[in-house]
């Protein structure tokens, strides 16, 4: 929806052809939906027939491979969407990476087709390599036998096995790890990909896709970043925003692990970070949900309720009531990082968060749990300098010993100072990048005058 306003802005209708969200049993994502096609009347959202005896979504091992046939069932009624629209009205067709394969569609329409890629130039420099490299058994060449030693990507630091997205690594030869090591191949087909990021944060990345010696197939690279969320549209601010009022500023700790299911603790992990705040004497405000299965993969119920005086070490929220709050399942993180009163995140490197604490100015407590995140962690510690790592996620337990440890570093040594600092001067590129002038506004605007030029008219 950010990179629709843009759209809107430079003058362009926008419709949205979306999948009925209730056939994948996503209540949330249809309430947003909701709200969002209220509060953008500008923006047409179309949403598709349902079909018959859909495939049931489970957030299993195989779960990309059902809803990638849902995807592909709903190929005729987005053809005859797109047919039904004025002749010549359709610069392009935007897809996201889940609906890549709508190109068997609009190839034989004649309509160009850009991918937007929610995630950073760096993944999509791995996710390419490790494509290009995968033999025919569904292993990339070499990994077995050099266990977890740093492997080399070009325009990336080096980055251990353990840290590659498992869905692109793991179960050689499943068909779930086919369907995604397509997905990959398919994107470079598109006629460009927008990715949500901007080039002096990732300039060896991007630098590295342009280079046809190492990315022979990849088409043209927009960088369009930062698109980020903005403030909540709650008619009335959060009780923890006015906590943060009274707090001294760059004074508070904010730890919060993503807005889906897939942010939740095990019970002993939440007892240790408990245990680490309270050690550490610093402020802080902590979003708690309820414990999650074993399998981070698999989506906990982001609205269970969490008892917090079971879940918290005894007698912990009367201790650390004078400087700390715990916020049951969500705060407006967007306006928390924003406000003056927060001196640190600890986050799950998820992208969407990474880029909300790099444009508040926040350095980062690094704490990955899954897919792309661990590669995130890489590249916020050792390329863009904004973040450190919380160590023991890989062992499954962050000690309450590196939880006080890692706050204290960043909130009160010289190295915080240093982090401080390097994330201020990305903060103040991505304030430029979409101004006059800026890197992203004009690789926005190359996007649109390559749609223009018929870049996308004939397949090369």
């Amino acid at each position: 929806m950010q990179l629709a306003d843009a759209l809107l802005e430079a003058g362009y209708a926008v419709t949205v052809a979306l999948i009925d969200p209730s056939l994948k049993g996503d209540i949330a994502l249809a309430a947003v939906i909701d709200r969002v096609s209220c509060s953008k009347p500008s923006v047409v959202f179309h949403k598709l027939p349902r079909i018959q005896d859909p495939p049931t979504i489970v957030h299993d091992e195989n779960f990309i491979v059902r809803y990638l046939e849902l995807v592909a069932r709903h190929h005729g009624h987005l053809h005859d969407l797109l047919v039904s629209m004025a002749p010549g009205s359709i610069h392009c067709l935007i897809v996201d990476m889940m609906s890549i394969e709508v190109l068997d569609v609009t190839d034989k329409l004649g309509i160009p087709v850009f991918a937007f890629f929610p995630m950073n130039a760096s993944v999509l420099a791995v996710s390419v390599q490790l494509v290009s490299s995968t033999r025919a058994e569904g292993q990339p060449a070499g990994f077995e036998e050099e266990g977890d030693t740093p492997q080399i990507f070009y325009g990336v630091p080096p980055l251990p096995p353990s840290h590659l997205s498992d869905k692109l690594l793991g179960n050689p030869g499943s068909e779930a790890k086919k369907v995604r090591l397509n997905m990959m191949r398919r994107i470079q087909e598109t006629k460009g990909i927008l990715a949500n990021t901007f080039v002096s944060l990732e300039a060896r990345a991007v630098k590295g896709l342009g280079d046809p010696r190492w990315f022979p197939t990849m088409p043209p690279l927009y960088c369009v970043g930062p698109l980020v969320a903005g403030y909540s549209e709650a008619t009335e601010r959060h009780e923890c925003l006015k906590w943060l009022d009274e707090q001294p500023d760059h004074s508070v700790v904010f730890l919060c692990f993503g807005s889906v299911g897939t942010g939740n603790h095990s019970e002993a992990q939440l007892k240790e970070i408990a245990a680490g705040l309270e050690r550490s004497g610093h402020r802080f405000l902590w979003v708690v949900r309820a414990p999650s299965h074993d399998d981070l993969e698999k989506p906990s119920d982001p609205s269970a309720d969490p008892d917090l005086d079971a879940l918290l070490p005894e007698g912990f929220l009367g201790r650390t009531n004078s400087r700390g709050r715990v916020v049951k399942l969500w705060a407006p993180q967007v306006e928390v990082l924003h406000h003056q009163a927060t001196g640190a995140f600890v986050t799950h490197c998820g992208w969407n968060s990474v880029l909300e604490g790099i444009t508040a100015g926040v350095p980062m407590l690094c704490w990955p749990l899954y897919a792309e995140q661990k590669m995130n962690k890489v590249f916020m510690v050792e390329e863009y300098g904004v973040g450190v790592e919380m160590v023991g996620w890989q062992q499954g337990l962050v000690t309450a010993e590196e939880v006080e440890a890692k706050v204290r570093l960043v909130m009160e040594s010289e190295k915080g100072e240093q982090l401080r600092a390097q994330v201020m001067a990305h903060k103040e590129a991505a304030d430029m990048a979409w101004k006059d002038g800026g890197s992203s506004r004009a690789a926005f605007g190359k996007f649109l005058v390559d749609v223009h030029a018929g870049l996308g008219l004939a397949r090369r």
